[in-house]
């Protein structure tokens, strides 16, 4: 019974998997409401895995010049993902006790990185908003990395490190005019490959928890 009570307590630290599937359901839902239109072909029709970005889900106007109706889903999934990260940098350190500055630099710059994401609604330049919002979730990844490895956690330190390689690969494609066509496929898969490592993380921390309880 005791066990039992302990595993319901601790239930709410997986609240950062649930809000990851409740964004990839809306992601999804909202792919099939964009009328149209990538970098490869203005005129394609509907959203393209391979030639399409995640933010141009989020635009008014679709790449087609019609109007974008994937956009209001598209941007609760954003907030719902916005939400769940800074939740799960401040879960993270708490219950892993890395020392005050790890778990400030975790915390703090995990709050920034996801209030400054929420101006992607706004009109403030794409850009801007976007450097800045993954100069905080850099400076929070780094902390969560120096946490697991204290822990250690060794397998999910090393699947953090292949994370920070494709931010590198991301940075490099972007600014290769030859190679930004594949830029789109890289991003998807960098930010599917970081979305199950805070998963596996959480998960793990979980039952860390209830074993320690």
């Amino acid at each position: 019974m005791i066990k039992s009570n302990t595993k319901q307590k601790a239930a709410w630290l997986l609240a950062p998997v649930f809000g990851t599937i409740l964004f990839v359901i809306l992601y999804i839902t909202a792919i099939f409401f964009y009328p149209g239109g990538s970098q490869v072909d203005k005129n394609a029709i509907g959203f393209s895995l391979v030639n399409n970005y995640w933010c141009n889900l989020l635009n008014d106007v679709a790449i087609n010049g019609e109007i974008n109706p994937a956009k209001p889903i598209a941007m609760a999934g954003l907030a719902v993902l916005c939400l769940t990260l800074a939740l799960f940098w401040q879960l993270f350190p708490k219950h892993i006790n890395p020392g005050k500055p790890v778990k400030l630099t975790i915390q703090i710059s995990g709050i920034l990185a996801m209030a400054i994401a929420f101006l992607l609604f706004t009109n403030i330049d794409h850009d801007l908003v976007t450097n800045l919002a993954s100069f905080f979730g850099i400076l929070a990844t780094m902390g969560t990395l120096t946490g697991l490895y204290k822990i250690k956690w060794y397998g999910l330190f090393v699947f953090g490190l292949f994370n920070f390689l494709l931010v590198g690969l991301n940075a490099y494609v972007y600014y290769d005019k030859d190679l930004i066509i594949y830029l789109p496929v890289i991003q998807k898969i960098s930010f599917a490959s970081f979305l199950i490592w805070v998963c596996s993380i959480d998960i793990n921390l979980y039952r860390r928890i209830t074993k320690l309880e």
